[in-house]
């Protein structure tokens, strides 16, 4: 069922990329979030009904991937739509702490739910809240995008989207690094970390280390939204490459509190560098070819995270669980820091001025 929804997230990204650029972007997240709710809905009446086979839950799955394909691309295109440029970064940090109060919250309400009334109740409760976000985007009104004057096909907007990509140095070079980045994530950190913690820390401290990343990254969110930061992606990498350390700690000498603290760190560097790529794309690439800019971005970035929790396993077992992730957190910091030997990812500045209100604001 994860793999049915994942290909198709993978397959139908650049297409999404496509459709958000040539559509309104409220209009294709209006859909999307209708579809959504429909087929969890029908996922809910199978499960609650007792009708529900595997190959049913495979076909809606797929579904709810190809739809999160489609919408993705949508919603990272439209901030610039509904804000100034100056308000950017607010933006982003308040969208940001939304999602991460609510990735906290929804796994909770979501286990009471499933032990309450049962999963198909739960899963109904889903549907539900995918037919309300539908309906809270009917009253948002952003500025019509010039239309183009040219008849386009989808192969030549995609060939487009792909000349811009290449031909972005510091975007390219940054996908690239995190198409390594994430495979090490993926496997070291949520394969092997796992495995190993359960052996060392227990299962218990390893859900006290996640929720230590959670809250780095809220705390980061609350700075950011008086902090500005004037190199994004300079900041934004020094702050990604945290990341590694608790994977190092982990191999080394797996401690409890040194990993919660350090770990607070890495989910703080890890929201400083989501916020610094926002908005290097947002400011620097233009509007009709936002949503392909970053359906190119998630392509390349997601595609190497099942890649690492493939081969993470084998590894760990050939060479040791310890060893593997004290190489792996070594490799991270490594790959991260190499990313600045690009000049353009090392120099690339906020494109708009900052206005006089906002001038007495710290910049980092």
């Amino acid at each position: 069922m994860l793999a049915a929804r994942t290909i198709p997230m993978v397959l139908f990204l650049l297409f999404g990329g496509v459709i958000a650029d040539r559509f309104p972007r409220t209009l294709v997240l209006q859909l999307s979030n209708v579809l959504s709710a429909l087929t969890q809905g029908v996922v809910a009446f199978l499960v609650i009904t007792g009708q529900a086979e595997l190959w049913m839950l495979v076909v809606l799955e797929a579904a709810n991937g190809t739809v999160w394909a489609i919408s993705f691309p949508a919603m990272s295109g439209m901030l610039p739509q509904l804000v100034r440029r100056d308000q950017l970064q607010s933006a982003n940090a308040l969208l940001s702490l939304s999602r991460g109060g609510l990735t906290v919250l929804g796994p909770t309400i979501g286990a009471l739910l499933v032990v309450t009334v049962g999963a198909g109740w739960a899963l109904a409760v889903d549907a539900l809240t995918w037919a309300v976000a539908s309906l809270l985007l009917m009253p948002v009104r952003i500025p019509p995008r010039r239309a183009s004057t040219e008849k386009s096909s989808t192969l030549s907007d995609l060939r487009e989207g792909w000349s811009l990509f290449v031909g972005t140095t510091w975007l390219w070079v940054v996908v690239l690094s995190f198409s390594v980045l994430n495979a090490i994530h993926s496997g070291a950190w949520f394969t092997l970390g796992p495995a190993l913690a359960k052996k060392t820390i227990g299962e218990q401290g390893w859900g006290l280390v996640l929720s230590a990343e959670s809250v780095g990254l809220l705390l980061m969110t609350l700075v950011l939204l008086r902090v500005r930061l004037r190199r994004p992606l300079l900041v934004g990498m020094l702050g990604c490459s945290l990341m590694g350390i608790p994977m190092i700690v982990l191999g080394v000498q797996p401690h409890l509190l040194t990993l919660v603290l350090l770990t607070v760190v890495a989910g703080a560097g890890i929201e400083v560098f989501s916020m610094a790529w926002n908005l290097a794309m947002q400011e620097n690439i233009e509007d009709r070819m936002l949503s392909r800019a970053y359906s190119y971005d998630a392509l390349g970035s997601f595609v190497a995270m099942p890649v690492g929790q493939l081969v993470y396993g084998p590894l760990g077992e050939a060479f040791g669980f310890r060893d593997v992730l004290l190489w792996s957190g070594i490799g991270y910091v490594a790959v991260a820091l190499l990313t600045l030997s690009s000049r353009s990812v090392r120099r690339l500045e906020r494109a708009a001025p900052v206005p006089a209100a906002a001038a007495a604001t710290t910049e980092v």
